[in-house]
């Protein structure tokens, strides 16, 4: 095994090194410590096959280290079965409001959306996932301000900023302020679970919990929102496969 990085929070604690098990193939894996954690655990990301060993504080490197190896093999048992990323470019698919559409290379200058699919400038091809990166967010952020703007009004609540972010743990969140922030993943997503993340977020304007109270509100304000969120449940490891940096 080879130390790839180094953080210390303060000496003798592991907080966000990485580390590499040899092996066939190799493991990366990322060192957290926990104050609340009891025991050691591993996690693998169902999102992007990212390796997480959880410690308590206090414990010895050489500790974590001799877990992981122990638990090694079932590591890649895991990896294995993430379908891995995919980087978006001509010839390929890329979701959009729910359809995987064709990414088409042409001569224009700039993304847009055509009967044929997503056209791309086919010069700088390196470029091209983060245009279509750009292109996603441009539409996400329309979608999600309208969106947004459209249930705080039904609900008779102002919202505050609408800021988009590549989350991995949420879809959306709303501050004390009302705030609100967004996955501009979403844009990926049937505009109706878009549409339900964004009435979501709006009902914590009123609820700021996860109460019967708050799921009245959502009800209220998008009725038959139990589709939705199964899709988002369903599907997230799929929209999170798509890698638009390198």
């Amino acid at each position: 095994m080879q130390w790839l990085a180094g953080k210390q929070e303060v000496p003798g604690a592991i907080m966000g090194e990485q580390v590499l098990i040899s092996g066939d193939p190799p493991i990366t894996l990322e060192l957290k410590a926990s104050a609340r954690a009891r025991r050691f655990s591993l996690r693998v990301s169902r999102l992007d096959g990212r390796v997480t060993l959880t410690l308590p504080r206090g414990a010895s490197r050489r500790q974590a280290l001799a877990f992981a190896e122990e638990k090694a093999e079932w590591i890649r048992r895991h990896i294995d079965q993430h379908p891995g990323e995919l980087r978006p470019m001509p010839g390929d698919g890329l979701p959009f409001r729910g359809t995987v559409l064709p990414i088409v290379a042409t001569s224009g200058r700039a993304v847009r959306l055509a009967e044929t699919g997503i056209e791309v400038p086919e010069r700088d091809p390196h470029r091209t996932p983060a245009r279509l990166c750009a292109f996603l967010k441009h539409h996400a952020r329309l979608a999600l301000v309208e969106a947004s703007a459209r249930h705080a009004a039904a609900l008779g609540r102002p919202h505050g900023r609408v800021t988009l972010r590549d989350t991995r743990s949420r879809w959306g969140s709303c501050s004390a302020n009302g705030d609100l922030m967004y996955s501009w993943r979403l844009v990926m997503a049937p505009p109706e679970v878009l549409d339900y993340v964004a009435a979501h977020e709006v009902a914590h304007l009123a609820e700021m919990n996860h109460s019967p109270a708050f799921w009245a509100q959502v009800a209220r304000l998008y009725p038959r929102y139990d589709a939705p969120r199964r899709w988002l449940r369903d599907n997230a490891q799929t929209l999170h496969r798509y890698r638009f940096k390198d």
